[in-house]
């Protein structure tokens, strides 16, 4: 079987701006010896409902990773905008 004919965008665009929906956050704080990271990425599911993908840690190190479900885009988009909202009020911008 051949992939050459394969169309790898989906079929519907909102799907394609879910996937590609995301945000890198860095807080570096020298003093403290602080370097994390924080990146959250909204992506549909395979059952048509939507994730929001959270991945932390310390710069340099593979960090943890969390996933939570949501029924619609929406759900999921306003988890993830809370979550951005919470940690650039504990100091970290984007990278």
């Amino acid at each position: 079987m051949s992939l050459d004919g394969l169309r790898l965008l989906p079929d519907n665009p909102a799907m394609f701006d879910m996937a590609h929906s995301t945000t890198d956050l860095v807080r570096i704080v020298p003093d403290l010896n602080m370097a994390r990271f924080y990146v959250t990425a909204i992506q549909p599911t395979l059952f048509g409902e939507v994730s929001v993908v959270r991945y932390w840690g310390r710069i340099g190190t593979r960090g943890r990773s969390m996933t939570v479900t949501y029924e619609d885009a929406r759900q999921a988009g306003e988890a993830g905008d809370k979550l951005e909202r919470q940690k650039r009020h504990r100091g970290y911008v984007g990278a």
